[in-house]
């Protein structure tokens, strides 16, 4: 399995970005995924997840209500719409992916996934 992320760049604050992730190879064995990041000198966050049946996503707290995830199954890709960016959501930001799915209490962590992308970077600022 491979993750490829993409849509990474500079806007300012209040802007949007839509963030790709294209899985190649066994496609077929993947359950669920999810995106994280890592701003400078931080632990990597939990951002958002998605399952495979396209059912409730998960969100972190600081994202709710701006980030929306999404799948596109006939592409393997899955998108993560960024809206309302604060110079906070500056950060690296990976995508990720799991054979299995697990309990939805388990989403937000990073030991939950087999697979990560490279990561793209993203930095609101004016």
């Amino acid at each position: 399995v491979q993750l490829q992320a993409s849509g990474g760049g500079l806007v300012q604050p209040g802007g949007s970005l839509r963030l790709s992730c294209a899985v190649s190879r066994f496609t077929d064995t993947i359950a669920m995924m999810g995106w994280f990041r890592q701003a400078p000198g931080k632990e990597r966050e939990f951002v958002s997840a998605i399952s495979r049946s396209g059912s409730i996503p998960s969100y972190g707290d600081s994202v709710e209500g701006r980030f929306t995830i999404s799948r596109d199954s006939a592409a393997n890709t899955v998108y993560l719409q960024m809206n309302g960016l604060k110079s906070e959501d500056t950060a690296v930001y990976y995508c990720a992916a799991r054979r299995n799915l697990i309990v939805r209490s388990s989403w937000h962590s990073e030991a939950s996934y087999n697979y990560w992308g490279q990561g793209t970077q993203v930095t609101v600022s004016s």
